[in-house]
Parts: structure tokens; sequence; C-alpha cells
């Protein structure tokens, strides 16, 4: 018996020898190039397949002589987890800024000939390149993603002036933003746009190029993951 065990005990050591030996020759695999590396990561917050409908405040504080808050709705529509369709309608009103009433008080009494935004229709595609998270003061993992996207559309807006009227430019609108995955279904989005337009003025009787650059913050509900 104890003769077996000890014949037992050696051919298991002997296997075991034999498996570090050949565990420990080299392999020839080639030259790894970089484009086959890659990382595989299961998204917590994937956007495949999902829809996202959304609220949004925002403000145009660059224009020297109306400040305008705006509301934003947003549309989405994901057919991948880096590409999408967009929409946004809003609206919005221009307020005077201290330079306008400055210069239309007795002291200069000249008004300036600026168009105040009224409201936009926007469309068009969405591109995601980046999902990433970040540790948040040691005490919470945030995951975010970076998107760009180029829409067009119309804009309307009229003159400050009242006599100016009211006129709508074809738009076209770049955008950067971020969204802040808050859960499963729900997620802050930040996002600064530049509109783009050519507006026809009735006073001067001829086309202006105008810029609002808009910065604005909302909250998106998104629908169910993809085959869940």
């Amino acid at each position: 018996m104890l003769r077996t065990l000890w014949i037992a005990i050696a051919g298991l050591a002997g296997l075991s020898l034999a498996g570090t030996a050949r565990a420990q020759d080299p392999v020839d695999i080639g030259i790894i190039k970089d484009e086959d590396i890659t990382v595989v990561q299961k998204l917590l917050y994937p956007m495949d397949g999902r829809t996202e409908v959304g609220v949004h405040a925002g403000v145009m504080p660059f224009d020297t002589y109306l400040t305008t808050p705006n509301l934003q709705l947003s549309f989405g529509s994901h057919f991948s987890e880096r590409l999408g369709l967009t929409v946004l309608a809003g609206g919005g009103w221009g307020l005077k800024t201290g330079v306008y009433r400055e210069l239309e008080s007795p002291a200069y009494g000249v008004a300036p000939y600026a168009y105040r935004y009224l409201g936009s229709v926007l469309g068009g595609i969405e591109w995601s390149p980046v999902y990433a998270k970040l540790n948040w003061g040691g005490a919470r993992v945030v995951h975010f993603d970076v998107y760009g996207a180029g829409r067009i559309g119309a804009t309307v807006e009229s003159s400050v002036i009242p006599e100016g009227g009211t006129t709508v430019g074809p738009t076209l609108s770049p955008a950067i933003g971020g969204r802040f995955f808050l859960g499963k279904s729900t997620a802050a989005r930040l996002e600064l746009r530049d509109d783009l337009l050519v507006e026809y003025r009735q006073l001067t009787q001829g086309w202006k190029f105008k810029q609002n650059a808009d910065v604005t913050l909302g909250l998106v509900f998104l629908s169910k993951p993809k085959g869940r």
C-alpha cells in the first residue's frame, strides 16, 4: 500500500515538472502592432439602440448687446455606441445688456440694430468617441461620455428696433458636449453650441452673418438598453 502511494506521488510530481517546463518554453508570436491591441470593457451605460429626450436651460452670454436665456428640447436616437441622430427645438428672448442701455440713453441716443433670438429648430449627426469614468472625490465613480455634433436648421429672430421686423435664417450649428450618467435611465447633459446663421435685415435691405453661442445644461431621459 505504501509503495503504491509513493509511486502515485512520484508520478504527479513528474507531470507537474513537465508542465512547468513546457510553460517556460518561449513561444514566438511575431510582432504585435498597436492596432492589434484592444481593451474589452463592459459599458455600464451603453447607448447603442437607445433613444433619449431631454429638457435644457441655456444662455447666450457672449453678445455685446443682448443676453439671451433660452429653453431647449432635445430628441436623440443612437444606432451605435458612437453615432446617432439628434434634434433640438428651442426658444428664448434677448435681454438688453448694460452696453445697449447706455447707448440708447439720452447721453448717446443711439439704438444698435441688434436682432434677438426667438427660436430655432436644428437636426443632425452626433458622434461620441469618448466613454470614460471619473473618480469623484474618492467617494463615487462618475461615468460620462464626450460627443461632437453637426446640425443644420433654421433660426427665427426679431429686431430690437420695432421697425426692423422678424427674419428666418438658415443655420449651421456645430457643438461639443458631454453626458454625466446619473443612473440607468437619466443623465445630465452639458453642451456648448455655436449657431452660425445668415439673416435678411429689413432696415438695411441686406443679408447679415450672425453668431449665437449657446451654453446649455439639461436632464435627459434614456430608453432601456438594447437587448435588455
